[in-house]
């Protein structure tokens, strides 16, 4: 098992190397974003295959995508993502932390693996859930409201919410659980709509942490991230036990 380990690690290692020699001068990733990709890519695929790590790889390209949407509206908004919407260390670990602690665990503890998996996936379909909501909402949302007292405010409020950024979150939800399901990270209808669902909830609690904690206890955009993934993964690993229970 070790030696299994160690040759997916040093994989992982040679095709990170060799992507990122290749693109690091797309203007996806800062130097050090790039650096942290290629660190979260090599654990990835020591811990989960090629697929846990195709599946954070086209996570990064759909955040990285949607981000770019409306770029210089929300520019000239001053709401726009920093950097031009390239991603930094910061912004890779506070989005992957938890996903990737759930990773590794899955070699750790074999006998729960299926949970293991079903929280990874529902930690990447609430960042991208997220990163739609917030990127479309803040583009293409006609009326933003506090989601906890439903009061009008500016577009990039923390904690605002609109109609088109809310059901951006819904499909940014689904497209991650599809992506998971495709990969085999999870298997079962039951799974998919667990995900979808845990993903989904956990960016509506990521705007009432944002709406009323974010700003009062000075906390930073990635740890509100880690926060959210993290929501997401355990209401998704106790509803499948939940579920089970009963079924």
């Amino acid at each position: 098992m070790e030696n299994l380990i160690t040759n997916q690690l040093f994989i992982g290692l040679c095709i990170n190397f060799i992507l990122i020699y290749i693109f690091h001068k797309v203007p996806l990733m800062t130097k050090g974003g790039w650096i942290s990709a290629g660190i979260l890519g090599t654990i990835l695929w020591g811990c989960l295959a090629w697929q846990g790590w195709m599946s954070v790889l086209i996570y990064l390209l759909f955040g990285s995508l949607v981000t770019k949407i409306g770029f210089k509206f929300k520019k000239k908004e001053g709401i726009a993502e920093k950097r031009g919407g390239r991603r930094g260390p910061e912004n890779v670990w506070g989005s992957a932390a938890t996903g990737l602690f759930l990773a590794i665990m899955t070699k750790f503890n074999s006998a729960n693996i299926v949970l293991f998996k079903i929280g990874f996936a529902a930690s990447f379909a609430a960042k991208l859930a997220d990163t739609f909501g917030s990127e479309i909402g803040k583009r293409f949302g006609k009326d933003t409201y506090l989601i906890t007292s439903l009061k009008k405010v500016d577009r990039g409020t923390e904690g605002g919410i609109s109609l088109e950024g809310t059901l951006a979150s819904v499909l940014g939800s689904i497209l991650m659980t599809f992506i998971m399901f495709r990969l085999s990270i999870i298997s079962t209808k039951s799974h998919f709509i667990i995900v979808a669902v845990s993903g989904f909830l956990a960016t509506l609690s990521e705007s009432i942490i944002g709406a009323k904690f974010q700003n009062k206890y000075k906390l930073s955009n990635e740890m509100v991230n880690a926060i959210q993934t993290s929501i997401a993964s355990v209401f998704a690993i106790f509803s499948i036990i939940f579920f089970s229970n009963i079924f």
